[in-house]
This record gives C-alpha cells, sequence and structure tokens, in this order.
C-alpha cells in the first residue's frame, strides 16, 4: 500500500511525452495504446518500458445511486485508493463517471539513459498508430497511478466536447 508521499511523489512526476490525438468518443468505447517508461530506483541505466491498452467506456452520467460504480478494472490496490481520494476531492470528475480498464500489459528492461529511452520510444511508434497511444514517463513504482494520472486527464479534455455532444442530444 502506497502513503500519501508515494502517491504525491508519482503524481508530480509523471510527465505525458505524446498524448492520443482525439479524445474520449461521448457515444462509444474509447482505446488507447500507452507506454510507460520509469526508471528503476536502484539501478543507473536500468529503464523499464510497460506497453498495454487502455480502454473507457462511453461517458455515463452518474446519480448519487451509482456513483459507488466507479471501477477501475485490472488496477491495483493503490490505484483504487487514489480513485477514493479522487471522489473526496473532484465532484466534476464524478459527474463523468465511466470503467477504466488496462489490459495486454507487456514490460520490458531496457539499459539505456531515461531520456535516451523515451525518445527511442517517442521515434518507434508508427506512424498510423501515434493519433491513438500516449507515451508517458513516470515513477517504476506507482506506475498505475501514473497510468491512471494520465488517464484522468484525458477525461478532462474530453469532458468539454463530451457535454456538449450530450446537450445536443436532448440527454442533459
Amino acid at each position: 500500500m502506497y502513503n500519501a508521499d508515494d502517491l504525491q511523489y508519482a503524481l508530480e512526476n509523471t510527465k505525458v511525452i505524446h498524448s492520443p490525438d482525439r479524445v474520449i468518443e461521448t457515444f462509444g468505447v474509447t482505446s488507447f495504446q500507452f507506454y510507460l517508461v520509469t526508471e528503476l530506483m536502484d539501478q543507473v541505466d536500468e529503464i523499464r518500458v510497460r506497453e498495454g491498452r487502455i480502454q473507457a467506456d462511453r461517458p455515463q452520467l452518474l446519480t448519487p445511486d451509482n456513483m459507488a460504480k466507479l471501477l477501475l478494472e485490472g488496477f491495483g490496490e493503490a490505484a483504487n485508493h487514489f480513485a477514493q481520494l479522487l471522489q473526496a476531492k473532484n465532484a466534476a470528475f464524478l459527474k463523468y463517471g465511466f470503467q477504466i480498464r488496462k489490459d495486454g500489459v507487456t514490460e520490458h528492461v531496457v539499459h539505456d539513459s531515461l531520456h535516451a529511452v523515451v525518445e527511442r520510444v517517442n521515434r518507434d511508434v508508427p506512424e498510423g498508430q501515434r493519433s491513438s497511444s500516449a507515451i508517458i514517463q513516470g515513477v517504476d513504482e506507482g506506475w498505475e497511478i501514473c497510468l491512471l494520472k494520465f488517464t484522468l486527464e484525458l477525461v478532462e479534455q474530453s469532458a468539454r466536447i463530451n457535454w456538449f455532444d450530450l446537450r445536443r442530444r436532448g440527454l442533459l
């Protein structure tokens, strides 16, 4: 279990190198490929690269009855603790609830500098996949917090468009 300092450290040291070109779709499922690059804490020039997919179901309006249904499938205890902190602090996010899943996570360790690995990952993402890919630099311990922070920032970027779409269709 991470303490508040561990959570804060992960949040402060998450940097989005490349963000997907598109936002979370209002009326469908959205899937993003992610590459999370982290430096191993007690090793010189050992970098872990995690790759996987994040899937966001279509946004749903939350009522008090279903507010507790914010689910984080596939994430560990630290990510769930972080979500509970968000519920207490960010009512606007709760109005924009949906399920977040991560799957297909693979990882490998590279022996090089953090900067060189980040640059290589950024360069090697195929052009056809860049619009739906994210490259994130974070911390190895607490990496799920880094991934969740990125995802929630994407929610914030998408919310205005999603609210507009819901109003336009008469759903608000």
